[in-house]
């Protein structure tokens, strides 16, 4: 269970995850041996998956991001097994998501340019069988963040007795 350190913590990580030990420990009022234990608790526990650099998608030539929602009438273990499969495989689509309502998944993908999309829709359709396959191209990213919102964490921790720092 998390506390309200490690959420000031957790903060900080989203932020800037390159921030030495010390200086995370400064902020929040620890020294860099707690911090260290409590950022490997953190990681150990899975709460933090992996620490990774976020690029900028022009500069390496994937400014183009299409949402493409897909139906299908297949809705059994060997086609969702093989749907998984195929999505796995194609760099290009960054984000995938199982939805409810009119449409059953939910892809982000991201490329060049529309050429390089259609070749990437041709190449994706064939592979796997589809009932409907609609793609919006993004005109403006208004927003962007890896950062998860802590306050929800921070409302259950601050109902539980505090522990002393380690």
């Amino acid at each position: 269970m998390l506390d309200l350190m490690d959420i000031k913590i957790l903060t900080i990580l989203q932020e800037d995850s390159t921030l030495p030990v010390a200086e995370i420990g400064k902020k929040v009022g620890l020294s860099t041996t707690p911090c260290w234990r409590r950022i490997q608790k953190l990681e150990q526990d899975g709460v933090i998956q992996r620490r990774v650099a976020l690029l900028d998608p022009k500069s390496v030539s994937a400014g183009v991001t299409v949402f493409v929602a897909i139906t299908t009438n297949q809705h059994n273990a060997v086609w969702l097994e093989r749907f998984q499969k195929v999505v796995a495989s194609f760099p290009e689509i960054v984000e995938a998501y199982r939805m409810s309502g009119a449409v059953d998944y939910q892809l982000r993908v991201v490329v060049p340019d529309i050429a390089s999309y259609d070749r990437f829709y041709k190449a994706f359709i064939s592979q796997i069988d589809l009932t409907d396959v609609s793609s919006s191209f993004a005109m403006e990213q208004i927003k962007f963040t890896t950062a998860l919102p802590l306050s929800f964490a921070a409302a259950v921790a601050s109902k539980r007795p505090q522990q002393q720092p380690a």
